[in-house]
């Protein structure tokens, strides 16, 4: 692959990256989610300028922050449980059937398009976004979380889905908890372990999907760029607690809202890019 892009662009682009990584550590932290939503634009522009086949240009942007998004669920997970605020019982019974869901998507992110990859991310973050700010307890659908196969399989559908945005699973996990009335803390919270149980097998997924692929750059693992994890892992590890901290100052309706706004920003941002 022939790199066409000049210094300064490059270094603007690393500092690019590293202030995503930023971001998407707070992020991390406030929402109980992996940065993904950033991360991915961002990468995708990086490998824009580097020429790499928009073929696989999505696909690897979404497989490097599911890579991106491992170590930034894990120190999120141990400062919220540190606080006692996940709900582990919730979480042990999702073992199985999140990572199931994630292994599915793995096998079809190796058919559909950029541009497929994209649409199913705004289509999800409009009607999530819709629904927390303008938010009504009357919308719940219950009082209590449902357990065995309701649960298992709202399990695997957000690890699938998360898993085709290249997200940790809080914007879905955030909603499935909260419209069963659970407090938007805890939501958020448990959503930082639905990250690990989401991107681990995630980059295995990605990394065998695109194994051997033509027009991969340098430093890839099939679907998954190392120099985009070298850049950006160390910055969102740091960022994660701060977000943490503030999660926990704000009242539970501050959250939806900075959720809600957050979520159509950046399903605007993604249709924007299918025009």
């Amino acid at each position: 692959m022939q790199i066409h892009a000049s210094a300064t662009e490059l270094a603007a682009l690393a500092a690019a990256l590293i202030g995503a990584g930023a971001i998407s550590g707070f992020l991390a932290g406030l929402f109980g989610i992996g940065g993904g939503a950033v991360i991915v634009p961002v990468l995708y522009q990086f490998l824009t300028y580097l020429g790499v086949d928009e073929a696989v240009r999505m696909h690897l942007s979404v497989g490097t922050s599911l890579a991106i998004i491992v170590p930034t669920s894990i120190r999120s997970f141990l400062a919220h449980k540190a606080r006692g605020a996940v709900d582990m019982e919730l979480l042990k019974s999702w073992l199985i059937p999140v990572p199931a869901g994630v292994v599915i998507a793995s096998l079809v992110a190796a058919y559909v398009s950029s541009g497929q990859l994209r649409a199913i991310f705004a289509v999800f973050a409009v009607l999530i976004g819709l629904r927390l700010l303008f938010n009504r307890d009357s919308w719940r659908l219950g009082d209590t979380i449902p357990k065995g196969p309701v649960s298992w399989l709202a399990g695997g559908g957000i690890g699938f889905f998360s898993t085709l945005m290249g997200i940790g699973g809080g914007v879905l996990n955030n909603t499935f908890m909260t419209v069963f009335g659970r407090p938007i803390h805890q939501a958020v919270a448990t959503s930082s372990g639905t990250g690990i149980l989401i991107s681990v097998p995630g980059v295995i997924g990605y990394i065998w999907a695109g194994w051997g692929a033509d027009g991969l750059p340098p430093f890839s693992l099939g679907f998954v760029n190392l120099l985009g994890i070298a850049l950006v892992i160390p910055i969102t590890v740091f960022v994660a607690p701060y977000g943490v901290r503030v999660a926990h100052a704000l009242s539970r309706r501050k959250l939806e809202i900075g959720f809600g706004l957050f979520l159509l920003v950046v399903a605007v941002r993604f249709a924007v890019s299918l025009m």
